[in-house]
């Protein structure tokens, strides 16, 4: 399978902030994500990777003549984290938090690039499968309500809305829905989500696409 579906690491996280910024206008700081691996023990994160994608060069040692000038020299230098070799294929990243029978949808964000790969459902289907694990008996999460693309997502794994939150989005005051799914322990829900899981990874495996470049980066939510 060309797409890997991983738990996240504190390795990644350089990454993941690098995606975080570029995804959304408000981003959440990394130390928000620290705390959340470290110390929030409903929150459970995965990334995903194309490992098509070859890691990067080092790089080397900065010449002498790369110093910066005075009296910039004597500035400190907010030097950004190295992105590991490891963490470098990831293009795509979400999470949750398990609270009792819920399992809620926190962040989920993917590079532009992967749009119609099936990237984007793959994180999705991944929640649903990890809220299994859990034992968890509904999913649920928020989602501009001018993003049409991801709904119709949603809906397709069951999602259905049930309340709108006012204002939601600070960056632009947008409103969201709040989307749930039915019951997923019934038989019901779990025969269609293994259905549609199944001709997902049929897709996955049939992606001949060639690695798509870094960049920018999109987010479902």
């Amino acid at each position: 399978m060309r797409y890997r579906v991983d738990e996240m690491t504190m390795a990644d996280l350089p990454r993941i902030v690098e995606i975080e910024r570029l995804a959304y206008t408000t981003p959440w700081p990394p130390s928000a994500y620290r705390r959340e691996l470290q110390e929030n023990r409903m929150a459970h994160y995965i990334v995903v990777r194309d490992t098509w994608l070859k890691p990067p060069e080092p790089l080397g040692a900065p010449r002498d003549d790369q110093h910066r000038p005075f009296p910039l020299s004597l500035l400190p230098v907010r030097v950004p984290p190295a992105i590991s070799p490891e963490a470098a294929n990831i293009v795509a990243f979400c999470g949750l938090w398990h609270m009792v029978s819920e399992a809620h949808i926190t962040t989920i964000a993917a590079h532009p690039d992967y749009r119609g790969r099936g990237v984007g459902e793959l994180m999705l289907s991944s929640m649903i499968g990890l809220a299994y694990s859990e034992h968890a008996r509904y999913v649920t999460l928020e989602v501009r309500v001018s993003n049409y693309v991801a709904q119709n997502l949603y809906r397709k794994y069951g999602f259905s809305q049930t309340t709108v939150r006012r204002r939601y989005y600070s960056d632009n005051h947008e409103d969201a829905f709040v989307m749930s799914t039915e019951n997923i322990t019934t038989e019901a829900y779990q025969e269609r989500y293994t259905e549609l899981r199944a001709r997902l990874l049929m897709r996955l495996a049939s992606d001949n696409k060639p690695p798509a470049p870094t960049g920018d980066y999109e987010n479902l939510k």
